[in-house]
């Protein structure tokens, strides 16, 4: 009886020291806008476009989409990671073709920052359907597929804002059609007498999507406010490469990685568009292959 008394004991200690290690790592993550003095931005803009939270249903609408994104404490740390690597690509691009530098966080609602698939076929940082991919100019084959190429998708994201927003006259409203779509954006537009975001009732998802992407950039751009605090070393970081051109058919991927002084894993990994083991170039076109110079 006394050893099981002392059992108990000992395992009870080692419970709560547990307990107290668990909330203590845990703690520089974890946001505070559970609590009643948290942080809340004055004003939020997409675009240089002022959101008017002085409207009770936009406020509502952006503090819900705040508070969820700001509790998803795994998710949005990860983002965080992420964005120190992938921003640094993406953001010389938007700059390139003159779209405002808040679509990366765009990029962020459609992706988390990485190559998904979602459940209808779109895939990558863009989450483009094929047929949109193929009309923008990215190659969709079993063997090469561009969605997955950052730095090509994110031009042909590029096109399309571009695009919506000279359709649509705004940049909220051509971020909203991301999602939406030009047509089913337009289609409300049209029948609600209305050609402002905030002033139009849309589906679900479309009426979330803009809030969701402000609630994102205000959380990337003010991390500490929401209680997440982290080392520059603990950020995922970009890896140096160099770049292959190849204008031929190469039937054996893995061979070519061992070629290049890497495996097919890391091959693959700083290449995602090529999707099978050998790459097919009948017509000799010319593809940029990344080759990593170090960090494998």
């Amino acid at each position: 009886m006394n050893t099981i008394k002392k059992t108990g004991l000992i395992l009870g200690v080692v419970l709560l020291s547990g307990t107290l290690i668990h909330s203590v790592s845990y703690k520089n993550h974890q946001s505070t806008v559970t609590k009643s003095d948290r942080y809340y931005p004055s004003s939020v803009n997409f675009c240089g476009e002022e959101t008017p939270l002085h409207l009770s249903d936009v406020k509502e609408r952006f503090d819900r989409e705040l508070i969820i994104n700001s509790n998803l404490h795994a998710s949005t740390l990860i983002i965080l990671k992420r964005a120190n690597r992938e921003f640094p690509i993406i953001e010389p691009i938007l700059k390139k073709y003159g779209v405002p530098d808040d679509f990366k966080y765009l990029a962020v609602a459609e992706s988390a920052l990485t190559n998904a698939t979602s459940s209808a076929g779109a895939k990558g940082f863009w989450q483009f359907m094929p047929a949109t991919a193929k009309e923008r100019g990215m190659e969709v084959t079993d063997e090469v597929d561009e969605r997955y190429h950052l730095i090509k998708s994110t031009e042909a994201a590029c096109k399309y804002l571009l695009d919506a927003k000279q359709k649509m006259g705004s940049w909220t409203l051509a971020a909203a059609s991301y999602n939406g779509g030009l047509a089913g954006v337009n289609r409300q537009i049209t029948s609600q007498g209305e050609n402002n975001y905030y002033d139009l009732l849309l589906t679900e998802e479309t009426y979330r999507y803009v809030f969701r992407i402000l609630a994102l950039k205000e959380i990337l751009q003010n991390p500490d406010k929401y209680g997440y605090t982290f080392r520059q070393d603990e950020l995922y970081s970009g890896i140096p490469t160099r770049t292959i051109t190849v204008d031929s058919s190469i039937t054996d991927l893995a061979k070519f990685a061992k070629s290049q002084g890497i495996n097919y894993k890391i091959l693959k990994i700083h290449n995602p568009w090529l999707r099978d083991k050998k790459l097919t170039n009948t017509s000799r076109k010319k593809y940029d292959i990344e080759i990593p110079t170090k960090g494998y």
